[in-house]
């Protein structure tokens, strides 16, 4: 029996879910999934600009770990840069924690609520 995965920590669901080429029919674009946990990823990685084992830290996964979800995210962007891809963000396996979550008893994930007794 395969091992269950481990829930990685985000800080929050992404605003915006979905990017395209500009002057392209969405019916034309292929599309690239990216992980809400991939562009977590790169926000610490990339944007706020932490080193790899802040970001593993933050996401509760080990370094090795991290590196394999930044390494995806960066691919899979790439390829819908270079190739005009669109880029799609959902699914993965998380949980969000942040400072609108205090309070709530609980931390979100993405199949609802649940309470850390549950």
């Amino acid at each position: 029996m395969p091992r269950p995965p481990k829930w990685r920590w985000v800080r929050s669901e992404p605003n915006v879910t979905y990017f395209k080429p500009v002057g392209i029919p969405l019916s034309m674009l292929e599309e690239v999934i990216l992980t809400v946990e991939e562009l977590e990823a790169i926000r610490l990685k990339d944007l706020e600009g932490l080193e790899q084992e802040e970001c593993a830290d933050m996401m509760k996964v080990s370094r090795p770990t991290f590196f394999r979800i930044i390494t995806s995210a960066r691919q899979k962007i790439a390829d819908a840069l270079v190739n005009g891809k669109a880029i799609r963000v959902e699914g993965g396996n998380y949980k969000v924690y942040g400072e609108d979550m205090r309070g709530h008893g609980g931390m979100r994930h993405r199949h609802g609520w649940y309470n850390e007794e549950d």
